[in-house]
């Protein structure tokens, strides 16, 4: 498949960031989106609401529904599902993108913070692609692409900040079991995760503010690699653990430069890419 035309994108926290830029890549072909996100009115500190994001999809030739949804809570997201059906008669890709994240240590985190991650990362993850299954296996190439990190054990991921990264190893677990459970079906169930930091509202806040923003890449790398995995063929490309700049070196990208406005030497790594895995020659050159 080399077009996302009249395809049905379920995606979480689609509002702003890098989930709102794979939704405007996906309106690009003609894609239909459900924007399932709990922003309804404008935030202080994070720009966007679904009804501005679901303009911007309208803007780039997709199709939007905007439903509020909060995705800890299964009526909502049963409700979301629902009216995405009604609306557009399927859905052929669920996006993973909602997440929670306090990078703190053990002392640090109060129980109500990691109830909140991993109630939104891993719990989320798991309930919105049980309730969209039903409907993806009715798909002739269906998806599911969680935007988390491989699952690499080394204790440096752990020790800063335990919480945040069972909550969003979590979601890579479901890649790991779901890819397995439904290989035989036809949907593929994949990972995607950003070598270096995202410039993201998120990132600002929990990171530092500008200084970090000006040392990452845009979300746009990620919505191009999102967009490499999801016109993939569901039976042949399943159960990967994607890292964005390699994926998209091995479909063809050679200018990366796109992405940032300072060199790869200079870009902020982010967590969770494993040692082993190298950047691509083109994306250090760039």
């Amino acid at each position: 498949m080399t077009s996302l035309k009249n395809r049905t994108l379920f995606v979480s926290g689609a509002s702003r960031g890098i989930g709102l830029a794979i939704a405007k890549r996906a309106a690009k072909d003609g894609a239909n989106i459900i924007l399932a996100a709990k922003t309804a009115e404008p935030h202080p500190k994070l720009p966007g609401t679904i009804y501005t994001a679901a303009e911007e999809i309208i803007e780039e030739g997709g199709q939007a529904l905007p439903v509020i949804c909060d995705i800890r809570d299964e009526e909502n997201v049963r409700n979301a599902v629902n009216k995405g059906i009604d609306e557009f008669g399927g859905i052929d890709i669920c996006v993973n993108n909602a997440s929670a994240i306090q990078l703190t240590g053990t002392l640090q985190t109060d129980m109500k913070r990691y109830d909140l991650m991993n109630q939104i990362n891993s719990r989320g993850t798991f309930l919105v692609s049980k309730v969209c299954l039903p409907h993806l296996l009715n798909s002739d190439n269906p998806h599911i692409l969680n935007l988390s990190p491989p699952l690499d054990m080394d204790p440096k991921w752990f020790g800063p900040h335990v919480a945040y990264t069972m909550a969003k190893f979590g979601m890579s677990l479901c890649v790991l079991g779901m890819a397995e459970e439904f290989k035989e079906e036809g949907v593929a169930v994949n990972a995607l995760w950003p070598r270096t930091a995202v410039a993201t509202a998120a990132i600002k806040n929990a990171l530092g503010g500008d200084s970090v923003m000006n040392i990452s890449r845009s979300p746009e790398i990620m919505a191009d690699a999102a967009y490499v995995i999801l016109t993939k063929d569901s039976r042949e490309f399943t159960g990967n653990f994607c890292i964005d700049d390699n994926l998209l070196a091995d479909n063809g990208v050679t200018d990366f430069s796109q992405y940032a406005e300072v060199p790869f030497s200079e870009l902020a790594p982010d967590f969770f890419v494993p040692d082993d895995i190298e950047a691509p020659e083109a994306a250090k050159n760039s």
